[in-house]
């Protein structure tokens, strides 16, 4: 798996600070702690430091409050405090969480700080070797290292960074807080660091859920035609070293893809999936969210994976279409065999 990407971005984003007071009163919520306290980012139960503030919107994650640094726990109102940590009640965490993702995304203007005249703001950092064709579009604080190619009518947006060697290919974008490692090929239509799907039910609708997180991609990566990889909602999305994807592949937020893994067309990862190296996936596969895949994994096609996989080796689960009916008594019928 990838661990560190030696491509920096150094200038970062400003951000906003609020004092815990404020932020009660903002999401409506009953203060338990320190009034004064001031959080600067959302951060997950497990990573969050002093100057953040995170949430626990099920039961299952309350095991993780003891160990959790943040400044600040949303909790649902019937929660009962057992320390001296700061913590903020109301009705629905979830939801305050989506309120707060707004207050803290650092991003107003996708495109803010682009010269339409040139499309290349003057302040990109662009090695003079590399070449960008008519039509690109980079954003001020983007990095373009050595040797780079850039095709035509590509977007590359805030805080991007594209490593030595690296080939993109028309029409791709790279949204924002992408890093794109050394050698990697995009090929045309590729939406990189797009929005994960994030969203607070309410009774009045749907919130969206802002998502600050990043993409972080290794080197000799390369991705087919119209894939789709999003950014992290709190943490980052990363692809690891030697990851090759077919056509239209779609990674969702905060998932881990180990290095080397190799990934057939129209296969989806959902969410948060944490996935070992040497992945191969069939076409037209599926991994569910908030799953863990072991190390040298075959997955055939057409395959759902639905549960945890600790052991490598070869899982498939095809069956061919029938009618409702039919399907469920053939289901029942295959858990009693492989019980005997």
């Amino acid at each position: 798996m990838l661990q560190q990407n030696n491509l920096q971005n150094n200038k970062g984003l400003s951000q906003a600070t609020y004092s815990l007071e404020n932020i009660a009163s903002i999401i409506d919520g009953e203060l338990i702690g320190d009034p004064n306290q001031l959080v600067s980012s959302l951060g997950s139960l497990q990573k969050a430091s002093k100057d953040c503030i995170s949430f626990v919107s099920s039961k299952k994650f309350e095991s993780f409050i003891s160990d959790c640094s943040a400044g600040a726990i949303i909790v649902k109102k019937d929660f009962k405090p057992a320390d001296s940590k700061n913590y903020i009640l109301v009705k629905d965490p979830y939801f305050a969480f989506a309120i707060l993702s707004e207050m803290f995304d650092p991003i107003e203007d996708m495109f803010e700080g682009i010269d339409l005249s040139s499309n290349i703001n003057p302040k990109a950092e662009v090695a003079e070797s590399s070449k960008i064709y008519q039509g690109a579009v980079i954003a001020d604080t983007a990095q373009i290292h050595q040797n780079v190619l850039i095709g035509p009518n590509v977007f590359i947006g805030p805080d991007c960074i594209v490593g030595e060697g690296t080939v993109i290919h028309a029409n791709s974008t790279l949204m924002r807080s992408v890093t794109l490692g050394k050698n990697c090929i995009v090929q045309n239509n590729c939406i990189l660091g797009s929005d994960g799907f994030g969203f607070a039910p309410s009774k009045d609708g749907y919130k969206k859920i802002h998502q600050l997180g990043r993409l972080i991609i290794g080197d000799n990566v390369e991705f087919g035609a119209g894939c789709t990889i999003d950014r992290g909602a709190l943490e980052d999305t990363v692809i690891g070293n030697g990851v090759k994807l077919d056509n239209q592949v779609h990674i969702a937020h905060n998932v881990m893809l180990g290095d080397n893994s190799a990934i057939a067309a129209k296969c989806a990862i959902a969410g948060s999936t944490k996935i070992g190296k040497n992945l191969q996936m069939g076409g037209l596969s599926g991994i569910i969210g908030h799953l863990e895949i072991c190390d040298n994994v075959f997955i055939g096609a057409h395959t759902l994976i639905t549960k945890s996989i600790s052991k490598p080796g070869n899982y498939v689960g095809i069956m061919p279409a029938q009618e409702h009916t039919d399907w469920a008594k053939s289901s029942v019928g295959i858990r009693k065999l492989s019980k005997k």
